[in-house]
């Protein structure tokens, strides 16, 4: 929950004009919900895509204060973020909200960021795989094959959003594999190799790098640090030498 209309139009034309030549990286900026549209005309013919935080399942109706995913998609999003910890920590999100708004927005067009991770707690009881385990599988239910691959899973230890602490990249590559096996299990080695896994969680400039070139890690999920231009670019640009 950052930035005004005029900071957040300052902020996506000072990325415009720093990663124009980026390629092969996919970049997505997901602003608050009263700064996507203008944002989504800003965007017109850049290289980066635009995408809410959250969404809501129902396609209209008396649901007041809530955000549909055709209204979303109306705004020039292709991205929405579904199943964010604070969404779960604050808001009472739950796999079976989650579930509603994945396929909401499949069937809306928009491609679905699913967030799970595990909290401080529930890792120093040894209990990471299993809320994976239920998280995903829940998360993801009834997802055919072909809609699966439209989705992008989101690996965000809770302990680590906001909190300075990263995992470290052999734990968050751990976890990143445990969920691709999770993904086999259900839709077969070729389909799961395909699916991104991206890593959240106090993503930085210092430390991006060394978390994107472990095996089953295809992304990061920025927050702190793609609210300055610089830190963002400086990201993505990592991203990209290691794509070469």
């Amino acid at each position: 929950m950052y930035k005004t209309l005029k900071d957040g139009e300052e902020l996506v034309n000072s990325l415009k004009r720093s990663l124009y030549q980026i390629e092969n990286v996919d970049i997505v900026v997901c602003p608050p919900f009263t700064l996507l549209a203008a944002l989504g005309d800003a965007l017109t013919d850049s290289n980066i895509a635009l995408g809410a935080q959250d969404c809501y399942w129902q396609e209209e109706g008396a649901f007041t204060g809530e955000v549909s995913c055709n209204m979303i998609r109306d705004t020039g999003c292709a991205y929405v973020i579904i199943g964010h910890s604070e969404r779960r920590q604050f808001f009472g999100e739950t796999n079976e909200t989650v579930n509603k708004k994945v396929n909401a927005a499949l069937k809306a067009g928009l491609l679905p960021i699913v967030c799970v991770g595990e909290t401080l707690a529930e890792r120093e009881k040894g209990l990471t795989f299993k809320v994976l385990d239920s998280q995903v599988n829940n998360s993801l239910k009834d997802i055919n094959a072909d809609d699966i691959l439209k989705v992008i899973i989101a690996y965000e230890p809770v302990w680590a959003i906001g909190t300075g602490k990263t995992a470290t990249a052999q734990q968050a590559q751990e976890a990143h594999k445990y969920i691709r096996g999770l993904l086999e299990k259900s839709y077969g080695k070729e389909i799961s190799g395909q699916i991104r896994i991206q890593y959240g969680g106090s993503v930085k400039p210092e430390n991006s790098a060394e978390l994107l070139k472990e095996p089953d890690i295809d992304g990061a999920l920025v927050g702190g640090a793609s609210l300055k231009a610089d830190s963002f670019s400086d990201i993505v640009k990592k991203a990209g030498e290691i794509n070469k």
